[in-house]
């Protein structure tokens, strides 16, 4: 009877082409028999050293596991078993679509033990140049996708490679070893006060005021604006509770947790915000548990309240913006007319003055500018007195 190679054995042989080849065992699958690997190399010892290298690896994994799945499987594994857990709900179509738009279908099919990090290099050039799915929306827009995109699907395979490596199924994370594209600042856009003028006026018009003039006041992101509830207002000492978001899920428009613990936080509301809050709930009606509903007394959709606002800005005459531009127009006013930077942190729900600082460095900057030459103006009063 032949005697049963154990686990990390291997040999090493010229092959009739020239190369060197070492071979080791790898491991035994189900009915005993064992899974052999190789190596290959120009000399003797070059392919010694990767035998060495390999067998190493290979210790402590569990090799006829690992065969089991594709990338695209263990994916799926991953996001059914962690990601579901750990991520917000928000968020979990936008993992899936990930998985199922952009890596099944190109690296989906590569076996978990076989992935390398080329593969997943050649997959981010080729979304870089071509990623994007084609739909109605997106008929008008670039056929790549985003560098931001693209880092983000490199996160998610890490992750799922992270958790196949503590499995015992590879030995290192591919992931790890890619370049990945670079993020280009983009440049945030605000309304400037002149414009404010406009954009209220036909906000009035259409109907709208009530909503825009709050985000203005605040720089509540969009979900955390949707989901507030009259229990939330403090009329009496003029605050906002911020407690939860609307957010899109699976196609429905439901309540969902902050983004972070920061966002939940209680912000402060001067006398002017509280009566447009009052003339709200008067338009809105004493039933109504939400501060802006939709028609049907439920939870707005945000892609409804993104839509209006361009329209308001089209009518005003004014450039397209993001919502999220509001947010920023609140936080750049709210600087250059003297609030500190610890305040207008806490009242966006930031996780540091240090990164709401570095994200309206512009507006810092002038006002330091602005600070010194005041200060100068003092000290030559000073010195030529």
């Amino acid at each position: 009877m032949a005697k049963k190679r154990a686990n990390g054995e291997g040999n090493i042989r010229k092959r009739k082409d020239g190369r060197w080849e070492g071979r080791y065992t790898a491991g035994h699958d189900t009915t005993g028999k064992a899974i052999y690997k190789n190596v290959l190399g120009k000399t003797q010892a070059e392919v010694k050293e990767k035998l060495k290298r390999a067998i190493e690896e290979n210790k402590g994994l569990d090799i006829v596991k690992a065969g089991q799945y594709t990338l695209g499987q263990w994916m799926d594994v991953w996001f059914e078993n962690y990601a579901k857990l750990k991520v917000r709900p928000s968020s979990h179509q936008t993992y899936k679509g990930y998985i199922n738009n952009h890596i099944k279908p190109h690296v989906g099919s590569i076996p978990l033990s076989k992935l390398t990090s080329l593969d997943l290099q050649k997959l981010y050039k080729m979304l870089l140049a071509e990623g994007r799915i084609d739909r109605i929306e997106s008929k008008n827009q670039p056929k790549g996708l985003s560098a931001k995109t693209v880092r983000n699907i490199n996160q998610i395979i890490s992750s799922a490679l992270n958790l196949a490596k503590e499995q015992k199924l590879i030995y290192s994370n591919p992931a790890e070893a890619c370049a990945l594209p670079k993020i280009e600042h983009r440049e945030m856009k605000t309304l400037p006060v002149e414009q404010l003028t406009f954009f209220l006026r036909e906000a009035r018009e259409t109907g709208v005021y009530e909503m825009y003039y709050i985000e203005l006041a605040t720089g509540l992101r969009r979900g955390e604006l949707l989901g507030l509830k009259w229990n939330d207002i403090d009329m009496a000492n003029g605050t906002i509770r911020v407690q939860r978001q609307v957010a899109r899920i699976d196609g429905e428009i439901v309540e969902a947790p902050l983004k972070t613990k920061n966002s939940y936080r209680t912000v402060s509301i001067g006398d002017d915000a509280i009566e447009v809050l009052k003339e709200q709930r008067k338009k809105v009606g004493r039933e109504i548990e939400y501060v802006f509903p939709s028609p049907n007394g439920g939870p707005i959709s945000p892609d409804s309240v993104l839509n209006m606002l361009h329209r308001v800005l089209e009518r005003a005459g004014l450039p397209k913006i993001r919502f999220h531009d509001l947010r920023h127009t609140f936080a750049t006013l709210a600087l250059q007319n003297g609030v500190d930077i610890k305040t207008v942190s806490g009242m966006l729900g930031h996780f540091s003055a240090g990164f709401t600082l570095d994200t309206y460095a512009h507006v810092t900057t002038s006002a330091q500018k602005e600070a010194a030459n005041t200060m100068g103006g003092v000290l030559r009063v000073a010195a030529n007195s």
